[in-house]
């Protein structure tokens, strides 16, 4: 028999969490729980999958993230997925030998303008060796 997942939004913008509410409410989905605590470098729960999301801004949070999904892959086999518009931070850093395109999307005008001239989104496989 399977069993319903559980899924947890994670985001330290709580106006990011009330969007994750609202989009839910949007989709006629039910609300999903968001904790706004800030998780990177903490002991990794039990999870299935992580989802990232144009978190590669900053050289020092590409560097914790790098470790933290290492531990979270080594300690549980969780499945990371990252999805990034191409910002320098995440293209130079180290972590671009332990990933696999998966897809790449054309972004919107409109979109394109409010992110300085990115044009396109790419979504990777996370896989380090550990």
């Amino acid at each position: 028999m399977c069993s319903a997942a559980h899924v947890v939004a994670n985001d330290i913008d709580t106006v990011a969490a009330v969007a994750i509410q609202l989009n839910c409410e949007f989709n006629n989905l039910e609300p999903i729980p968001c904790v706004t605590d800030n998780l990177i470098g903490s002991e990794p729960e039990h999870w299935d999958l992580i989802l990232l999301g144009d978190m590669f801004y900053d050289e020092d949070l590409a560097d914790s993230l790098h470790t933290w999904l290492q531990m979270c892959i080594k300690v549980h086999n969780t499945q990371v997925y990252i999805g990034d518009p191409g910002r320098a931070e995440f293209e130079n850093h180290r972590i671009k030998n332990f990933i696999k395109l998966l897809a790449q999307y054309t972004l919107p005008e409109s979109v394109r303008e409010e992110n300085y001239g990115l044009t396109s989104s790419t979504v990777w496989l996370y896989k380090p060796d550990v």
